[in-house]
């Protein structure tokens, strides 16, 4: 009798336990084999869904932050918050997100070097990647804007500076190896409070 393989299942669950693998072992540290150990599954079985490391870490990533975004977008579309409460949640969102995560951010930091190192321009990468969430965050000011909630400022300069929060506290906690992010906390309520409209 053949056996029933749900594909999609088994990607998803080697994606989670691939991230697992890389934030104990670092990126350099990972083979196939490993995570194929981890998965329960043969390392040509792992070549059937992904073509090198590389591309499986890249999938891992763009996994993970798929499930950030998604919850973000249940924030933002709640109804019942006005539009400070929601970027002030989604934001509160993402920092805990980092700080809950710090090894997985060590991890990228050390993958992004090392690219980096082979000419690739890493800002780009990164731009890329948060583009949602920079997206995210002007339709939030827009929408506060429009209510008369928020001052009539420049988007650009007001999502630069939240992104710019979002940047301090990853540095902080890959660089700097801080445990918690209450500073970033105090200053993202203050930097909301600020862009109330009076």
């Amino acid at each position: 009798m053949a056996i029933v393989v749900e594909h999609e299942k088994r990607k998803a669950e080697i994606l989670t336990k691939a991230l697992d693998v890389f934030i104990e072992e670092g990126y350099a540290d990972v083979t196939f084999q490993k995570i194929a150990d981890r998965c329960g599954i043969t390392r040509t079985t792992l070549y059937i869904y992904f073509k090198n490391k590389r591309e499986l870490f890249l999938w891992s990533i763009k996994h993970i932050t798929a499930e950030l975004e998604d919850a973000i977008m249940e924030l933002v579309t709640k109804k019942e918050f006005s539009a400070a409460e929601c970027l002030f949640e989604t934001l509160m969102y993402i920092i805990q997100s980092i700080e809950d995560n710090k090894k997985l951010f060590n991890v990228i930091l050390l993958y992004l070097l090392q690219l980096r190192k082979t000419g690739v321009d890493t800002r780009k990468r990164v731009a890329r990647r948060f583009l949602r969430l920079r997206h995210v965050l002007s339709t939030i000011i827009i929408r506060g804007q429009k209510s008369g909630e928020f001052k009539q400022l420049s988007v650009r300069d007001v999502n630069d500076l939240f992104y710019g929060l979002i940047e301090a506290a990853v540095f902080r906690v890959v660089i700097l190896a801080h445990d918690t992010m209450d500073d970033i906390r105090q200053t993202i309520a203050l930097a909301v409070a600020e862009i109330l409209a009076p």
